[in-house]
C-alpha cells in the first residue's frame, strides 16, 4: 500500500502583485513541496478584512496574486487554489471554533501584539483578535498536517493545535476529526526591503516579481549599502550590505568574488548593484514570461480558480459533515 500524502494548507492575503519577499519567504517553498504533499493554497480575502475592511480592490488583487502563484510554478492540477470567501465552510467552522477559545488566550498572542505595535493600531477589531481562530478553521477544514510558516506565525499554529485538541476532546470520534498540525519553518531568511526595513509594497521598498529588467535596475540603484563605503576604493563590509544579501540569494556563484572585491575596495557600489540587478532580472525572467502568457489567457485563469474552488468545497463539505456528526448536530 502507498502511504497517503500529508496535507498542507497555506495562503496569502490578496494584496495584488507579489514581490521578492513573497518569492523567497513562501512561493519557492510551496513549489518545492508540491510533489511531496497534497497542497491547498488559500487566497485569504476574509483575512484581508482584519486590517482593512475596504473591498474595492480585493477581486483584482486576488487575480493578480493568483497569476503570480501560477507564474512562480504552482501547478493547479496538484495544488488547488481558491478564494476563502467562496468556501462558506470556512466561516461556519470559524464560528464553532470561536466557542472553544477564550479572549484572554487570544490577547496573549505575541503575533497580534507585534501587529498592533507595527500598525500603530488604537482599536482592535473583533475579527482581528480572532484572526488565529479563522486561520485554525482554514487549516483544519482541509485536515492540514503541515503548515509552512515563518517563525512569527508559530504562535498561530500553536493556537490551531490547541483548538484541534479541544474539539477532539469535547466531541470524540474514531478517528478524531482533526489532526494537530505542525509548523514547517521556511529555510531562507526574510529579505529586507530596499531601504533596509521590512519589505512592504505600501512602503514602496520592493522589487515585484513582474518588474521588467529596467525597473529592477532603477529600483536597485536606490538600495542602501554599507554606510562606511562612500566611494569606489573604500573598503566595504558585505555582511552589513543589503545588496550583498541579495547577491547571496540570486547570485551565489559570484558572491565569493564580490566579497573579496568589495572588502578590498576594487568593486564600487554602483557596479555591484548593476550586477545584482542583472541576476535578479535573469531569475525572474521565466516568471515574467509565464505571467505574460496568463495575462493573455484570462479565461484560463478564471477556469483554474473555479476548478480549485470546486475541489476545495468538496473537501470542506466532507469535513463539516464529520464535524456535525461528531457534535451530534448533523
Amino acid at each position: 500500500m502507498t502511504q497517503q500524502k500529508k496535507t498542507i494548507l497555506s495562503g496569502m492575503r490578496p494584496t495584488g502583485k507579489l514581490h521578492l519577499g513573497h518569492l523567497v519567504g513562501a512561493l519557492e517553498n510551496w513549489v518545492a513541496l508540491q510533489g511531496e504533499f497534497q497542497n491547498y493554497h488559500l487566497i485569504a480575502d476574509y483575512h484581508a478584512l482584519t486590517t482593512n475592511p475596504e473591498t474595492a480592490d480585493i477581486h483584482a488583487n486576488s487575480i493578480d496574486m493568483l497569476i503570480d502563484w501560477l507564474s512562480a510554478g504552482l501547478d493547479p492540477a496538484q495544488s488547488p487554489m481558491f478564494r476563502q470567501s467562496q468556501i462558506k465552510e470556512h466561516a461556519e467552522l470559524h464560528l464553532i471554533f470561536s466557542m472553544l477559545i477564550t479572549t484572554a488566550r487570544l490577547e496573549r498572542n505575541p503575533t497580534l501584539k507585534e501587529q498592533v505595535r507595527d500598525l500603530e493600531m488604537e482599536n482592535i477589531a473583533y475579527g482581528h483578535l480572532g484572526y488565529p481562530v479563522l486561520q485554525a478553521a482554514d487549516i483544519l477544514l482541509y485536515k492540514g498536517n503541515v503548515v509552512p510558516v515563518g517563525e512569527d506565525q508559530l504562535p498561530h499554529i500553536e493556537i490551531t493545535r490547541e483548538i484541534a485538541r479541544r474539539f477532539n476532546a469535547l466531541y470524540p470520534s474514531e478517528p478524531p476529526v482533526f489532526p494537530e498540525p505542525e509548523g514547517k519553518i521556511t529555510k531562507f531568511a526574510r529579505l529586507t526591503g530596499l531601504d533596509g526595513k521590512r519589505m512592504s509594497k505600501s512602503v514602496g521598498n520592493t522589487i515585484l516579481l513582474s518588474d521588467p529588467p529596467d525597473v529592477i535596475t532603477k529600483k536597485l540603484r536606490t538600495a542602501v549599502t554599507d554606510p562606511q563605503k562612500l566611494r569606489k576604493g573604500d573598503p566595504g563590509r558585505p555582511d552589513v550590505c543589503l545588496v550583498f544579501s541579495y547577491h547571496n540569494k540570486f547570485n551565489p556563484a559570484e558572491t565569493a568574488e564580490i566579497r573579496t572585491n568589495c572588502e578590498s575596495g576594487a568593486l564600487g557600489c554602483v557596479d555591484c548593484k548593476l550586477r545584482c540587478a542583472a541576476r535578479i532580472g535573469d531569475a525572474l525572467a521565466p516568471m515574467r514570461e509565464r505571467r505574460t502568457h496568463f495575462e493573455a489567457h484570462m479565461d484560463d485563469v478564471r477556469d483554474i480558480l473555479h476548478s480549485g474552488e470546486l475541489r476545495a468545497k468538496e473537501v470542506a463539505q466532507a469535513t463539516m459533515h464529520e464535524v456535525r456528526t461528531a457534535m451530534r448536530m448533523g
